[in-house]
């Protein structure tokens, strides 16, 4: 180092004495000992209420309870009930030092309570860290968060896991904007065609908690109504939250609520918003700043102040059932904040489930309808293939496309565009035999055939090996025919059919949010339908034998309702609006389409699955796994009196390369489900009894004993039971 870039004056041995001894003191604070900031070993606990009580993020079910820590004196200000925290896990009781339990893993959780002392009698491990001093978890979310676990037979934190997004640092640091004053109350609007439409927002504006079933009228004002029942609420002083089934239908309700109340009134929760705008926007409604919530299924859990009113639109649709455990449904969560809050409960469709249906017969709620009259103003005309059609067209009921669905879009694309709803995507999703109709098998794993859009080989759907010179092992046959139609190959056919006119296709891997009001075919599968500019002239339900064929209790209802879904978004009637169904007229579902009656379907489905004691009449369990494990389960569980057993009986085997479904064996394993199924009023018995066996089973796992290692499901109330 060069003479120019040394210190001048040698070192600290010729600083002056003032600097020099303030040196050795600032040597002499540094070495006072201070706690460590994971363990706080030798540091003093808060003076008052030094136990705190800590919900740890763990979900396994044997550890589904509280844990006591110790309170730091340094943290007593920030450790205060509803905040995330650190905290060590799984520290020996004999690692004590000190006075505090040692080691463990680091874990997050949530501060409960402070206690002044605690029930446990050994040493106390201390709180390692208050994560942030934003109070998070309150005791009204609480209690729901508990709720749900108990119904759902699953643990409280994987149900808090489900309620509260990820903590965002910098959406945490910005305040949330102040709240806004009550709105005036709205005009019924489009409420006044149902016969209690206008007393119902009327109640909900005096403060009132009316609760209905609300079969909606097709068209598009569906979110205008669900827009001014919130609107609504928030004029009497209280908060709203709506669920959807998806980000198309929150934008539609976002739309109508911007128009009728402007900005910053109400919050949108969704996925799709990223995790720093989502969190914000959650901490705006914890915080009181927005008192309204749209969003989709996670919105469920959103900790609205003062709750007026919860609405679900659409409860038949699959996205409303969680698929993370444990596994609850958003309209059954909804059921129970409106009982807990005592407040307003609007379950909404163009349809109407079992389960909606339900509801009303036991007199919670009351049903909100149009007369007939207005259903006929409102719907349009549905057509099927009757016996006239085939007397004039004797090939009418092998072909796909029948003349009269010919004739329908013909007439149709003179005025607008014209949809096709099919209930598959792809191009042939499914072949057989053009002779014998035996289903088309791969050589290798047994797996279905399907057609490419290259039509010179086919392509096995679960192992992807192709087929380039099939033949049917039944006759010998060479020629193929599909089974199911996907929705390219549709398109596909149609563009053929219609040169002049374009065709536009929505689904997985593209859905269409709108069309114009320009001719055109869209070629659409069930949910991804995108809503037409004035609504479409015409659609097409085609192959409506393969919704209505799968080996599922709920399958007429959930053809119904998507079919019902599509033709709301045509035209009426008197505007020249045609539905026609490709499906056997004589079936119950079709002819409650035709009529335009899904009440009266729901009724009827009730009916006979009270007879059955089949949900919802009933609670059942699914219990699923290896065979061995699932005869253990059943053998060690206490269940209900009441119970009954239905099965085991084997489930499909998961083949290699295709994608496991949620409770669904790995690939190439076989496993069993049984049905627990308990009468009205033992729904709570038959979950606590199948938690109890699972938290005694996980611990067994958790000591390493041998013989309980593999996986058992439990869901209570599957959607899906055969």
């Amino acid at each position: 180092m060069s003479s120019e870039n040394e210190p001048a004056g040698g070192g600290a041995d010729d600083a002056p004495p003032e600097q020099l001894a303030l040196i050795r003191e600032t040597v002499r604070r540094a070495k006072t000992p201070r706690a460590k900031p994971r363990t706080w070993r030798g540091a003093a606990l808060a003076k008052e209420r030094p136990v705190a009580r800590v919900l740890v993020d763990k979900g396994v079910l044997h550890l589904d309870r509280y844990f006591d820590y110790a309170v730091p004196e340094e943290l007593d200000g920030e450790a205060q009930p509803g905040v995330r925290v650190r905290v060590r896990f799984g520290a020996g009781r004999h690692r004590v030092r000190d006075g505090r339990r040692e080691g463990g893993g680091l874990i997050d959780g949530f501060l409960v309570e402070r206690l002044a002392e605690s029930d446990y009698s050994g040493p106390l491990a201390a709180l390692a860290q208050v994560v942030s001093p934003e109070r998070i978890l309150d005791e009204e979310l609480l209690g729901l968060v508990r709720a749900v676990a108990d119904r759902y037979a699953g643990s409280v934190a994987d149900v808090l896991q489900l309620a509260v997004p990820p903590r965002n640092a910098r959406a945490e640091k910005r305040p949330s904007p102040q709240p806004l004053p009550p709105p005036a109350p709205p005009e019924p609007g489009s409420w006044t065609r149902y016969e209690q439409g206008a007393a119902f927002v009327t109640a909900l504006a005096a403060g009132s908690a009316p609760r209905a079933v609300w079969n909606a009228l097709p068209g598009p004002q569906w979110a205008d109504e669900l827009a001014r029942a919130v609107t609504a609420t928030l004029a009497s002083g209280r908060g709203a939250l709506v669920v959807l089934p998806d980000g198309r239908a929150v934008a539609r309700v976002d739309a109508a609520l911007t128009a009728l109340l402007g900005e910053g009134r109400h919050a949108v929760l969704t996925a799709d918003a990223g995790p720093e705008k989502r969190y914000a926007q959650w901490l705006a409604v914890r915080r009181g700043a927005v008192r309204a919530v749209v969003g989709t299924r996670a919105a469920m859990f959103a900790p609205v102040r003062d709750l007026g009113l919860v609405a679900l639109w659409d409860d038949g649709d699959d996205s409303h059932s969680e698929p993370h455990a444990p596994q609850p449904h958003a309209r059954e969560v909804l059921l129970l904040r409106a009982a807990q809050d005592r407040c307003a409960f609007l379950l909404g469709a163009w349809s109407c489930t079992v389960d909606a249906a339900q509801l009303v017969e036991t007199g919670w709620a009351r049903p909100l309808v149009a007369a007939r009259e207005q259903v006929r103003a409102a719907a349009p005309l549905v057509r099927t293939v009757g016996d006239q059609d085939l007397a004039r067209d004797e090939a009418a009921r092998a072909a796909r496309l029948p003349s009269l669905a010919w004739q329908v879009v013909r007439d149709g694309l003179r005025h607008g565009p014209v949809l096709v709803q099919v209930p598959r995507r792809g191009y042939v999703p499914r072949m057989a035999c053009a002779a014998c109709r035996t289903p088309a098998r791969c050589r290798h794993c047994a797996g279905p055939l399907e057609g490419q859009e290259s039509a010179s080989a086919l392509r096995c759907g679960w192992c992807g090996r192709e087929e380039g010179d099939w033949h049917c092992p039944e006759c010998g046959g060479f020629r193929l025919r599909a089974q199911v139609v996907g929705a390219r190959r549709t398109a596909e056919e149609l563009g053929r059919a219609f040169p002049a006119v374009p065709v536009r296709t929505s689904g997985r891997e593209q859905v269409l949010d709108t069309v114009s009001q320009a001719p055109a075919l869209v070629v659409s599968t069930p949910g991804a339908e995108p809503v037409a500019e004035g609504g479409y002239t015409a659609a097409l339900l085609l192959d409506g034998w393969a919704m209505l064929g799968r080996p599922d209790l709920r399958a007429g209802e959930d053809a119904l309702r998507r079919w019902l879904a599509a033709a709301s978004l045509v035209r009426p009637q008197s505007a020249g609006g045609t539905v026609v169904a490709i499906a056997e007229p004589t079936l119950r579902p079709v002819q409650a389409l035709v009529r335009w009656d899904p009440v009266g379907h729901a009724v009827r489905e009730l009916g006979e699955r009270a007879e059955l004691g089949f949900p919802p009449v009933s609670r059942m369990a699914a219990v699923t796994g290896p065979p061995e494990a699932v005869a253990g389960f059943l053998r060690a569980v206490e269940l209900p009196g009441e119970a009954e057993v239905l099965g085991p009986v084997p489930l499909p085997v998961t083949a290699e390369g295709r994608p496991r479904r949620v409770g669904a064996p790995p690939p190439g394993e076989h496993w069993e489900r049984a049905l627990v199924r308990v009468p009205p009023g033992r729904g709570a018995a038959l979950a606590g009894a199948l938690k109890t066996a699972q938290a005694a089973r996980t611990a067994r796992t958790a000591r390493g004993s041998r013989g309980s290692e593999e996986a058992v499901w439990v869901r209570i109330d599957p959607p899906d039971i055969g």
